[in-house]
């Protein structure tokens, strides 16, 4: 492969090829991947792995899909960074599902995301039908055709009228104006009590009636016009075309309506208005179903779902309670308490189940709670009448006490107009599919029932339908609904989203680059993301995994090894061959010594003793079924489960804002429901969340910044003797404020070239080529370097090139100590993967301890994005976290984590409404021996070094 002209035909078919790759720590890489393969490129954090895949392979397709663009688009190329090789030979159209978190838009949803949704929206516009609300009965529009089709089918030789109503639409016109303008139209004969009259004959009658408007006409006063008057003859085209144009008239006359008529005992009314039950329906379009269209969207949330007003949650607090036993909250005491025994006394009579838990009424009987109805007021009449006396104090508390974020009462958060509940298919609303989780949704669909001519309609839009959530329910995303928002998902889950979307395209002969799609999933999940790829696979596909999860690299048709380590010491091939060559002499790497059994995180020689504990009582949040839960303090405890489970739930959404609450340092999120928290509380001091959201959204915002490094680096350059010759202080060598920096990048070091329709591109600055400070400022050397060299060394280099500056090194220690001694000091803090921020966050925690403080610790999986041997390190920080006396909870699926706890949580057996249940607590080895759940069998595997 030493020359571009010994690549064949043939060869470019089977493989991409890369030549001289150098972006970031690449080490001028060769490389040969082979099409239509599940191809895995793993390595130790930092190692090189997205500069092949993103920084070259995907860089360079897209920048050949510019290419193919107009001139407009391509004028910017030549100042657009191409990747750094030297060639790529047989490269694919190129998609790139990045691991993020998705918009945090209130209106974006999983329905969205996936375009499940646009075709709900179809599929309810186009095969729905609309069903009055008061008797069920389906509203329908008669057409011109249905009229004719009417009169062709009565004997031959019939006689038949056809008359128009006088429009009652003009308020202001009289009758005898009304009259008069249909002369002037040319017609000359109305229907008038009963009877056929000459128009001109009624107006000579001068009768009181013809001063009237028409909407003060008595029943008796009213008139119809005659539009036409014909004989059924059923092989007549000539006659037939009549019939039609008389009846498109009449409707018009008529302001809708058209009266058939054969005598006064047979006639029949027809109206073209979508109306019944004197109520004038919207006709069913996909802007009706859209909750981002005025049309559609629910005018009291706006298509949020959502408003500010009386929270449920704290109105009913306990919804394991009865009416009778007081879950109404506010309906207690003397001054409120009569209206809990006006409903109990009322109840009877709409036959209320009061001795039933609010939480097991249905949602009707919950909505008559809420709304009431003829026999008795409900809980929003009750705050209805306390806000119309706002003049007393104890109803404007009463009010603030109950007020918070709440679901729409207009729409109760199916985010739509009430007119689109009206439209079914099946038999369902679109409102209540999107509430249903997506095994639920699959069962809809498969099993729905419509007429032939609405399937017809239907089949396309089904397909598509059925073939996403075949896909969602593949990824493990069945516990998800269609309504859920974007902003409540895991990385992980988004880019299985992005990948359902993705692969209802059907798309073949592409290169799919996918960047650590088992974020999030429990092994047992993670065996559906692998049948989901190969299937991708199997399309004609070539499928690029960015992974580290043990199943996944396991599945490899081909497997990259990136190292040998991290940062400078990484950038290379270690390994690259089918994946069975990993027993091979060649397969010397880290990844393969891990798979192989050569080396292995190793299981603790004993647990903690646990002593004190912290116990979460009655959790019932989302799909939590009242669990009691025992978390030990002075230990590092796992949760798990499989996705969906209720590990979330439990954590982030009980626990952390309860215990922010318990120790006084106040949370703007309320805990979900539970019944209390206790146990040793008064020994910590404080709790943590180092959650995986970015440390900072500026690209001037970094982790040395973070960990409080910069202000002493700073300080260090400004004490040099040409700093202090020239004047230079700490502030000089800040790219945050004017003095040093570049002021033409603003200390970005990039520009940006907005592109119009494109994507905006990031340019390095011609200024300042780069280093993001001035000329004259990058001649103040430490050891031979200027802050801008400063700045772009690894934080191992940086250790070392410290050594003597103690109270610099002993900062950037703890991010060598977590595994992040291959980012540089100056890299922007929003190309940092969720795993890294975690870590980084970690890090500052280590350099800021104090001496006598318990903080309580959460990760929310923090071995995204590491290796196996990263892993291990990791293991080894929060072990120490631990022995300095703090408590430690993560949630994780990786099993090198949770076979090192000294407490284990699992939490399931399923996901969504099967989950929300504790199948274990105890140690890992219990956990096996009592073999409960789908976490026992693959803990078992760990435990057992396999």
């Amino acid at each position: 492969m030493s020359k571009n002209s010994d690549l064949s035909a043939a060869d470019l078919r089977t493989s991409i090829f890369i030549k001289g790759a150098a972006a970031n720590n690449l080490k001028s890489v060769d490389l040969v991947i082979p099409k239509n393969q599940l191809v895995v490129v793993t390595g130790v954090s930092g190692s090189g792995k997205s500069s092949i895949t993103m920084d070259t392979l995907f860089a360079e397709g897209q920048r050949r899909y510019v290419e193919s663009l107009s001139s407009y688009a391509r004028q910017f190329l030549m100042r657009m960074k191409k990747p750094e090789v030297d060639y790529i030979r047989g490269i694919c159209p190129a998609i790139a599902i990045e691991q993020k978190t998705t918009t945090a838009n209130a209106r974006s949803t999983v329905g969205t995301l996936t375009e499940i949704y646009d075709f709900f929206r179809l599929l309810y516009a186009r095969a729905g039908r609309t069903f009055s609300p008061i008797s069920g009965k389906e509203v329908k529009r008669h057409r011109v055709t249905d009229v004719v089709d009417h009169i062709l089918a009565m004997d031959e030789g019939s006689r038949v009228h056809l008359y128009a109503p006088l429009p009652r639409e003009y308020d202001d016109r009289t009758l005898r104006r009304e009259l008069e303008l249909l002369v002037q139209k040319g017609y000359t004969r109305v229907m008038a009590d009963d009877e056929v009259k000459q128009i001109e004959d009624i107006l000579e009658e001068n009768l009181p009636s013809l001063a009237k408007t028409l909407i003060e006409l008595e029943d008796h006063e009213e008139m119809m016009v005659l539009i036409d008057r014909f004989i059924v003859k059923a092989d007549d085209e000539e006659n037939n075309k009549r019939i039609a144009d008389s009846v498109q008239t009449s409707f018009s006359e008529g302001g809708g309506e058209v009266i058939v008529y054969l005598d006064a005992d047979n006639w029949t009314a027809w109206n073209n208005r979508f109306e019944l039950d004197g109520m004038t329906f919207m006709e069913p379009s996909p802007s009706l179903f859209n909750y981002n269209n005025p049309a559609g969207a629910c005018p009291t949330c706006e298509g949020f779902g959502r408003t500010m007003g009386i929270d449920e949650d704290k109105v009913i607090p306990d919804p394991s309670k009865s009416v009778y036993d007081g879950a109404v909250a506010p309906w207690s005491g003397a001054t409120f308490g009569s209206w809990q025994k006006d409903f109990l006394r009322q109840a009877n009579k709409f036959e209320f189940p009061v001795h039933t838990p609010y939480g097991d009424l249905t949602k009707d009987q919950q909505r008559v709670l809420w709304e009431g109805n003829r026999h008795v007021g409900g809980i929003t009449d009750f705050f209805d009448q306390l806000g119309k006396k706002l003049y007393k104090i104890q109803n404007r508390i009463m009010l603030a006490r109950y007020r918070g974020r709440t679901t729409c009462h207009t729409c109760r958060g199916g985010r739509l107009r009430r007119e689109a509940e009206y439209v079914k298919v099946g038999g369902t609303a679109i409102t209540e599919l999107i509430d249903l989780p997506i095994d639920q949704l699959q069962t809809y669909f498969k099993n729905i029932k419509l007429n032939e001519h609405d399937a017809t309609i239907a089949r396309r839009l089904l397909l598509e339908i059925n073939n996403r959530l075949k896909s969602m329910m593949d990824l493990g995303l069945s516990y998800l609904t269609i309504n859920r928002l974007s902003s409540t998902l895991s990385g992980g889950e988004s880019q299985r989203i992005n990948l359902t979307r993705t692969l209802g395209s059907n798309l073949t002969a592409s290169m799919y680059i996918l960047d650590e799609p088992s974020v999030g999933l429990h092994p047992r999940d993670t065996e559906r993301l692998v049948a989901v790829l190969r299937r991708l696979r199997d399309l004609g596909n070539t499928v690029l995994v960015v992974e580290h999860e043990e199943g996944v690299i396991a599945a490899a048709d081909y497997l990259i090894d990136v190292g040998p380590a991290a940062g400078i010491h990484g950038g290379e091939i270690v390994f690259a061959g089918p994946y069975e060559d990993i027993h091979s002499e060649a397969a010397d790497s880290l990844t393969t010594k891990y798979m192989n059994g050569t080396m292995s995180v190793p299981v603790p020689e004993q647990r903690r003793r646990l002593t004190n504990w912290l116990n979460i009582e009655g959790a019932r949040m989302h799909n939590l079924k009242k669990i009691d839960a025992k978390i030990p303090l002075n230990a590092l405890t796992v949760i798990s489960g499989v996705s969906g489970s209720g590990k979330t739930s439990l954590i982030k959404g009980i626990l952390y804002p309860a215990l922010r609450r318990e120790l006084g340092e106040g949370s703007s999120q309320a805990p979900g429901p539970h019944a209390g928290l206790s146990g040793d509380l008064k020994i910590l001091t404080q709790v943590e969340m180092v959650s995986q959201s970015p440390i900072g959204k500026s690209s001037r915002s970094n982790p040395v910044t973070y960990v409080g490094a910069y202000d002493t680096i700073r300080a260090m350059m400004a004490d040099q003797q040409l700093s202090k010759i020239r004047g230079y202080g700490p502030g000089h060598f800040s790219f945050n404020v004017d003095g040093g920096r570049c002021p033409t990048c603003k200390g970005e070091g990039e520009q940006t070239v907005e592109m119009q329709f494109l994507a905006d591109v990031r340019l390095v600055c011609e200024e300042c080529n780069g280093a993001r400070f001035k000329r004259e400022l990058l001649d103040v050397n430490y050891n031979g370097k200027n802050i801008s060299e400063i700045l772009d060394l690894s934080v191992d280099e940086a250790v070392d090139f410290f050594a003597e500056e103690a109270s610099i090194s002993r900062k950037l220690k703890p991010l060598q100590d977590v595994g992040l001694g291959y980012i540089t000091l100056g890299q922007a803090s929003s190309t940092l993967s969720g795993g890294e921020a975690q870590r980084v966050k970690l890090a500052s925690f280590l350099t800021k301890e104090k001496k006598g403080e318990h903080i309580f610790f959460i990760f929310d999986e923090p071995t995204t994005g590491l290796h196996f041997h990263d892993v291990a390190i990791l293991l080894t920080a929060l072990n120490a976290l631990v022995e300095r006396g703090h408590t430690v909870l993560v949630v994780e699926h990786n099993m090198d984590v949770i076979k090192s706890a000294d407490y284990l949580i699992d939490l399931g057996p399923e996901g969504g409404r099967d989950g929300g249940h504790i199948v274990f607590q105890g140690t890992p080895e219990a956990l096996v021996e009592n073999g409960e759940g789908f976490t026992a069998g693959y803990l078992k595997e760990a435990l057992a070094g396999n």
